[in-house]
C-alpha cells in the first residue's frame, strides 16, 4: 500500500437500492416522480438521527428530516452514467467501468432457445419463466416443484436469470450446477449481469428462502477498481454480495451475510481484524425485502435499525479511516408506481472521515455525473486511478 495514502483503511458500505431523487433521463425507464427515500420519508417521521447528522438530509429534501446545521461528514449524490438501474451496473460503475450498452432484461420471460438448452442440458423440464418476486413464484410454485423435481426459472425488472429449487428436493451442489450451465448458456446478445442460484426450504405452504444463495455475475472487464488495489498491494475484504458481483475478482477474503444486521456486526470484526486497506459491504434487505416487496413501513423500519447499529459502529472507528455511504441505484416501494423493479435514481454520498481535525466539516460535494467518482477516490487515496470518474479526496480535508 502507497505509504502517502490519506486514510489508512476505508469502509465502503453500499445501501442496496437506497435511492435519492429519479435521475434526469428517468423517462427513458419509466420511472419519472420516483423517489426512494423521498417517499419513504414522506409515509411518516423516520428516526435517523445518526444519518442526519452526518448530512444525509442536506443532500435533498427529504420530509420531517431537517437538514444538519454542521454535519459530520462531507456529503453530495451520484448519478449513474452506465444505461441501467441494476446490481452489476451500479456497482461496476462504482469500479471504474463504464457500461456501452444496458444488460438485457426479459419482460415476457426468456426465449424458447434459452429455456430449451438450459432443460436439455440440466435433464429436466422447468417451471415458470416469467418476471416474478422471489418470494411470491416459490408460493406459487413451490408445491409443483416439489411434486415434479422442475427448478423453478424466473427474472425480474433487473437482467437475471434466477434458478429456485427446494434444498430436500434438489441438492444445493445440483442447484449450483445448474446455475453454472446457464451462465455458461447466456453470452452474447443474452449475457444477463447475473445467473442467481435462490435455494429454499421448509413445508409446502411455509417455503422459506435459505442463506445459501450464490450469484454467478459475468466477468468484469479490466482494469477496475480491485485489479489496481491488488496491484498495489491492498488488501481487499467484501461482505455481502460483494464478492459475487465482482466475480471474486482482487477480493482476497469474503464474507456472505443472512441481513443487514449480520452485515452490520461482520463490519464492526473485520474493523477488529483488517488495519488496512478496504472494506467493502452490501446491505441487500433494503432492496430484497422492502423494495422489491413494495413494503414501506418494513423499509422505514430497516432505515431505522441500519442508522441506529450506525450509531454503535461510528465509535469503533479509528482516525485514520474513511467511512464512504451510499447507494446503487433506487428501489422506490410507493404504491403509485405499480412496477416492483429498481428505479433509476441519483444515490447519497456520506464521507465520514472521523480523524480530519481542523479540517472543515460538511463538504458538499455536490452532484456527481458517475459513481465512478467513488471508486477513484479510493483508488487515488491508495495511490492508483481507475479508467473513469473524478476523485473528490481532496474536498474530505487531512490527517
Amino acid at each position: 500500500m502507497s505509504p502517502a495514502s490519506r486514510f489508512t483503511r476505508i469502509i465502503w458500505i453500499v445501501l442496496d437500492s437506497v435511492g435519492i431523487g429519479a435521475l434526469p433521463d428517468a423517462a427513458d425507464y419509466g420511472d419519472v416522480g420516483r423517489n426512494t427515500l423521498g417517499h419513504i420519508a414522506e409515509s411518516r417521521a423516520l428516526r435517523l438521527p445518526t444519518l442526519v447528522s452526518l448530512g444525509l438530509a442536506n443532500i435533498a429534501p427529504l420530509a420531517h428530516l431537517s437538514p444538519a446545521a454542521s454535519p459530520m461528514a462531507a456529503y453530495g449524490k451520484s448519478a449513474t452514467h452506465s444505461p441501467g438501474k441494476d446490481t452489476t451496473t451500479g456497482h461496476w460503475e462504482m469500479a471504474g467501468i463504464w457500461l456501452p450498452h444496458a444488460f438485457p432484461t426479459y419482460p415476457h420471460g426468456f426465449p424458447p432457445e434459452i429455456i430449451g438448452a438450459f432443460e436439455r442440458q440440466v435433464g429436466r423440464k422447468t417451471l415458470g419463466n416469467k418476471p416474478a418476486s422471489g418470494t411470491e413464484i416459490i408460493k406459487e410454485l413451490g408445491a409443483e416443484h416439489v411434486r415434479t423435481g422442475y427448478p423453478i426459472v424466473y427474472t425480474s425488472g433487473d437482467s437475471v436469470f434466477q434458478v429456485a429449487t427446494h434444498e430436500d428436493v434438489i441438492p444445493i451442489a445440483e442447484l449450483y450446477r445448474m446455475c453454472e450451465i446457464a451462465r455458461a448458456l447466456l453470452d452474447g446478445p443474452n449475457k444477463v449481469g447475473r445467473v442467481i442460484a435462490r435455494p429454499f426450504a421448509g413445508p409446502v405452504g411455509n417455503f422459506q428462502r435459505t442463506p445459501r444463495r450464490h450469484d454467478y455475475a459475468v466477468e468484469p472487464p479490466a482494469p477496475m477498481l480491485m485489479d489496481v488495489l491488488v496491484e498495489k498491494n491492498v488488501p481487499i475484504r467484501g461482505i455481502g454480495k460483494i464478492h459475487d458481483i465482482y466475480n471474486g475478482r482482487g477480493i482476497g477474503d469474503y464474507l456472505t451475510t443472512v441481513s443487514n444486521a449480520d452485515g452490520m456486526q461482520k463490519l464492526a470484526d473485520a474493523l477488529a481484524t483488517q488495519a488496512r486497506g478496504l472494506i467493502f459491504a452490501n446491505l441487500v434487505d433494503f432492496d430484497m425485502l422492502y423494495g422489491h416487496r413494495k413494503d414501506v413501513e418494513g423499509f422505514a423500519k430497516s432505515l431505522e435499525e441500519f442508522d441506529a447499529a450506525l450509531a454503535t459502529f461510528l465509535p469503533k472507528l479509528q482516525s485514520s479511516d474513511l467511512l464512504i455511504l451510499t447507494a446503487d441505484h433506487g428501489c422506490d416501494p410507493d404504491s403509485r408506481w405499480p412496477t416492483t423493479d429498481h428505479s433509476r435514481e441519483y444515490v447519497p454520498i456520506v464521507a465520514y472521515a472521523p480523524g480530519q481535525g481542523t479540517a472543515p466539516t460538511g463538504r458538499n460535494l455536490g452532484i456527481r455525473e458517475t459513481l465512478s467518482d467513488i471508486g477513484q477516490t479510493v483508488a487515488e487515496n491508495f495511490g492508483t486511478a481507475i479508467p473513469h470518474g473524478i476523485s473528490f479526496l481532496e474536498q474530505l480535508g487531512s490527517q
